[in-house]
C-alpha cells in the first residue's frame, strides 16, 4: 500500500512558516515529499527553517513576504513559480494580532493591520495562484483560522472577527473553485503552545480555568496541527472541501 499522505512531486507554499504551526507544517510537508516554499516576514528566519529541512534531505526554499503588503504577496507567488514552475498546495498560516482588549479601544490602524495580514493577504495570494491550480484541475488550499473565529474570546475581538472572515472565505473558495477540482478547507486550532500564544499558555490563572473545561487536559502542539494540515493537503482528503476542522482538545464542545 502506498503512503496515503504522500505529497511526492507536489509544490507547497506555506506562509507564517518561520516558527510554530507554520514551521511544523512546512516540515511535515517536506517529509511527505513536497517541495516546500517557506515564507514569513524575515528572510533570515525562513532561511533557518529551510536550511534545517534541507539538512534532513528534503527540498525547501526560503522566500520572505509580508502578508500585509499586497505587492509583497504578488512577489511571493511569482517567486514560487519562478523557482518551481508550478504550485499545488497553499497554506495561509501567517497571522497578526497587535492588540489585546475591548474593540472600542482598538485603533483603526490596528484594525487595518489585522485585516490586511489575516484576511486580505490570504485572499490575494489565493487569487494570485488560482489560475495555476485551475489550469491543472487540481489543488488544495489549507487556511489556518482559530477557534476564535467560531466563538470570539474576550480581548481578541478584531482578531476573532478576522478569523471568522477567513472561515467564510474558505467556504466561498470551496464553492466557487470546486468545478476546477480545487479544494479549500480550514483548520481552527485551539490553544497551541507557540510563541504567538505564549501570553495565554504562560498565564497560570488562565490555564487553570481552561483545564476545568478542556476534555483533553493539556495545550496542543504545532505538530498536531501539522498532521491535520498534511491530511488536508494529501489525496486522502480528496472528498473534503469547505470543511471546518477544529483541533482544540474539545474546548468548543
Amino acid at each position: 500500500m502506498q503512503n496515503p499522505f504522500s505529497l511526492e512531486g507536489k509544490v507547497a507554499l506555506v506562509t507564517g512558516a518561520s516558527k510554530g504551526i507554520g514551521q511544523s507544517i512546512a516540515e511535515y510537508y517536506a517529509a511527505a515529499g513536497a517541495k516546500v516554499v517557506v515564507s514569513s516576514r524575515k528572510q533570515e528566519a525562513v532561511e533557518a527553517v529551510a536550511t534545517e529541512i534541507k539538512s534532513k534531505g528534503f527540498e525547501a526554499t526560503a522566500i520572505a513576504c509580508h502578508m500585509g503588503d499586497m505587492n509583497d504577496v504578488h512577489r511571493l507567488a511569482e517567486a514560487t513559480l519562478a523557482k518551481y514552475g508550478t504550485i499545488d498546495i497553499l497554506v495561509n498560516n501567517a497571522a497578526a494580532n497587535p492588540v489585546f482588549g475591548p474593540v472600542v479601544d482598538t485603533s483603526l490602524e490596528a484594525f487595518d493591520k489585522i485585516i490586511a495580514v489575516n484576511v486580505k493577504g490570504p485572499f490575494e495570494l489565493a487569487k494570485k495562484i488560482y489560475p495555476i491550480l485551475k489550469a491543472k484541475k487540481s489543488g488544495s488550499v489549507v487556511n489556518i483560522s482559530s477557534i476564535g473565529g467560531l466563538r470570539p474570546e474576550p480581548g481578541l475581538g478584531i482578531y476573532s472577527m478576522s478569523k471568522a472572515a477567513l472561515i467564510s472565505l474558505t467556504k466561498v473558495m470551496a464553492k466557487e473553485w470546486g468545478d476546477d477540482n480545487i479544494r479549500a478547507n480550514v483548520i481552527c486550532p485551539g490553544l497551541i503552545k507557540t510563541k504567538f500564544s505564549e501570553a495565554l499558555w504562560s498565564n497560570d490563572k488562565m490555564m487553570a480555568m481552561m483545564m476545568k473545561v478542556l476534555p483533553i487536559k493539556r495545550v496542543g502542539t504545532p505538530e498536531e496541527i501539522a498532521a491535520l494540515a498534511l491530511y488536508l493537503a494529501s489525496d486522502s482528503s480528496a472528498y473534503c472541501t469547505g470543511s471546518v476542522f477544529t483541533a482544540d482538545g474539545g474546548f468548543t464542545i
